[in-house]
């Protein structure tokens, strides 16, 4: 196990003052390197973020803990779920999903109260400002014109899509036997997680080791997910990460999750394409096509998921160059 104690930390009220120049370079550091950090003094205030944490694990404990216990119960005796899918292929969490783009559902969800829906929106609101504040940061990283990404991100019918998914993991009593989360890398954007800051687990997969991302109060954590390692042309990578089953403790995570528009064509920036590399060395993709490969194939390595629409252009080019 590599230790966490190098893992990025980026103050954003020094991307304002004198030491910005540090602050952006450090920024840079952890997108190429790391593929994730952590942010401080984001601008979400702290008061929401307990009332978030409050209210999501209030949630759990009234109307999720009793369905889980019920599952956990099935798959710790007989080694599958009620499906039959085996223990190796279960995670070891309780989740509910919640759309805000292109239009939230919340109002949907027959369990949330009506203040847990309130502070959720709030939140949600407060989160996709940070998403689209920290994409203009990558771009200016990256020597992209501003608002580069975020129009990437928009597609043809000019809106993002953004939703969160809100995890709990219970105490695991074999946490030998099931994983939290099984190791991944996430399809879409520029990933944004509010996590327990007592319960750790969140593992990410760095020169060959696992490195815990360590627990921070009123942190924000952010991760690059396979679309902008497809933008950048290589320059940042989405990395493999995993949740670890934990004994004791239960772990809250709210991950929401910026990405493109359904419809927006991915494909590296012109800007971030070298000449001798032609095309670059990503494939063109509309988004929606590259979300059905990955909920197939999301708990495997990415490279094939790229080489698969590559090839599919090849196949293309090759029908277009014989008509």
């Amino acid at each position: 196990m590599a230790p966490a104690s190098s893992f990025p930390t980026i103050n954003m009220a020094l991307l304002g003052g004198e030491q910005r120049p540090a602050a952006m370079e450090l920024l840079r550091d952890a997108c190429e390197n790391w593929g994730f950090f952590q942010i401080l003094n984001h601008g979400i205030s702290t008061e929401l973020m307990d009332e978030v944490e409050k209210l999501t694990k209030d949630h759990y404990k009234r109307v999720r803990e009793q369905r889980f216990l019920e599952f956990a119960s099935r798959a710790l005796k007989d080694g599958c779920d009620a499906q039959g899918v085996k223990a190796d292929d279960l995670d070891w969490e309780s989740t509910f999903f919640v759309r805000h783009l292109p239009e939230s559902n919340i109002a949907e969800i027959a369990d949330l109260d009506d203040e847990y829906r309130r502070a959720m929106k709030r939140f949600a609101g407060e989160l996709e400002t940070l998403a689209e504040r920290l994409l203009d940061l990558l771009c200016e990283n990256l020597g992209l014109e501003k608002g580069y990404l975020a129009r990437a991100f928009r597609g043809p019918r000019g809106a993002p899509t953004f939703g969160t998914k809100v995890s709990s993991y219970p105490p695991c009593p074999r946490p030998d036997l099931v994983k939290g989360l099984r190791a991944h890398t996430d399809a879409g954007g520029i990933i944004l997680l509010f996590q327990d800051d007592r319960v750790g687990g969140l593992q990410l997969l760095k020169d060959g080791e696992w490195v815990d991302v360590p627990p921070m109060r009123h942190s924000i954590v952010v991760n690059l997910g396979d679309q902008l390692e497809v933008i950048t042309n290589g320059r940042y990578k989405s990395v493999m990460h995993r949740v670890v089953a934990q004994a004791d403790g239960n772990r809250m995570s709210i991950a929401s999750f910026y990405n493109p528009g359904g419809d927006a064509v991915i494909y590296p920036a012109p800007a971030l394409v070298k000449a001798e590399e032609a095309a670059g060395a990503y494939p063109r993709f509309v988004f929606e096509d590259y979300m059905a490969l990955y909920v197939r194939h999301k708990f495997e390595a990415k490279e094939p998921r790229f080489e698969a629409f590559k090839s599919m252009e090849t196949e293309s080019s090759i029908r277009i160059a014989i008509a």
